[in-house]
């Protein structure tokens, strides 16, 4: 199933939080990095300033939610959602402590009046960084973050595009920090082994086979943001190298962000906001494909149960 009218990233609104001052808290969830540069705390607060003043200015309706000291992992608000043609599908972080986190989103999702889609498996886990969106189809990177049931809610939430699976090695950070949409149909991808493989299993299970593949030489200088015809990608002061590369390659506005101090723990661009077009149109849609699922769904039980009432019949 390859959809005929690709999503153009074309958005409206934003939902971003302030930099608690917790947030060295969140350096003790970084197992396996090794020696952690300590973080700035003022500077991170300065540059996430800057990041959400740069949303604003591409024409974004950015709603800032207030810092909490008790969430450490808040500003990095990507992994609690993912949101696509107006529908919002609630994302399970494996860890417990951001249950939280989700429900302030969730509570803000509704009341823009998105199509609300809640995981109810009780074993699901899904990080919305696990989840790489092309605008012709899902890919899902399956890891200790998110699991099979996980990727089967992605593709219940968004029937109308194809949705692959990419095996995480172990010990691999989220899907989105190896590879990045750097405009329409291009991709921005890592040179390490990690992205190397994730390259690998995308070229063999992808539907669209045209994707222009940008290779970027520094881990942390992959991850950008594709919106309303500008890209944002790292600053040339953090990743000179990447910086270059998406200046000789990119023909459209381009605009450097600093995230230094979230790189420190391996938060990227992307982690720092949900991105999402308002549209009543895309709601409508989707409320539509949901209803007509569910319809399927209560037909199908009806069939399977009158099946076996005659099973029972026939025994008699």
């Amino acid at each position: 199933m390859m959809i005929q009218n690709p999503f153009d990233f074309k958005y409206t609104h934003a939902i971003v939080c302030r930099v608690p001052n917790s947030l060295r808290e969140a350096t003790f969830r970084q197992k396996g990095m090794g020696k952690i540069e300590q973080i700035d705390i003022e500077k991170a607060k300065e540059d996430h300033s800057e990041y959400i003043l740069t949303l604003r200015k591409l024409g974004l309706d950015v709603i800032e939610l207030q810092s909490d000291d008790t969430l450490p992992d808040s500003s990095f608000i990507d992994c609690v959602s993912v949101i696509c043609n107006g529908t919002a599908l609630i994302a399970k972080p494996h860890l417990i402590s951001r249950k939280k986190e989700v429900d302030i989103v969730k509570s803000v999702l509704k009341k823009e009046q998105l199509n609300i889609v809640e995981i109810k498996d009780d074993i699901a886990t899904l990080d919305g960084s696990d989840v790489f969106f092309t605008g012709r189809e899902f890919f899902v990177g399956l890891s200790k973050r998110t699991n099979i049931l996980g990727a089967k809610a992605v593709a219940s939430a968004f029937p109308e595009y194809p949705v692959a699976l990419i095996k995480l090695k172990k010990g691999s950070n989220q899907l989105k920090a190896y590879v990045a949409i750097a405009g329409p149909d291009i991709i921005a991808v890592g040179t390490s082994d990690q992205a190397k493989d994730v390259l690998k299993q995308m070229k063999e299970i992808a539907e669209f086979k045209k994707y222009q593949i940008i290779s970027i030489p520094e881990a942390g200088g992959v991850n950008c943001i594709y919106i309303n015809n500008t890209i944002l990608h790292c600053c040339k002061e953090e990743y000179s190298k990447s910086a270059q590369i998406f200046a000789n390659k990119i023909d459209y506005a381009r605009i450097e962000i600093k995230n230094r101090e979230f790189n420190k723990i391996n938060r990227y661009l992307t982690c720092r906001s949900i991105i999402f077009n308002k549209s009543k149109i895309f709601s409508k849609i989707s409320n539509r494909i949901q209803s007509r699922i569910k319809w399927i769904k209560k037909n199908e039980e009806i069939e399977y149960k009158c099946d076996e009432k005659e099973k029972l019949k026939e025994k008699n």
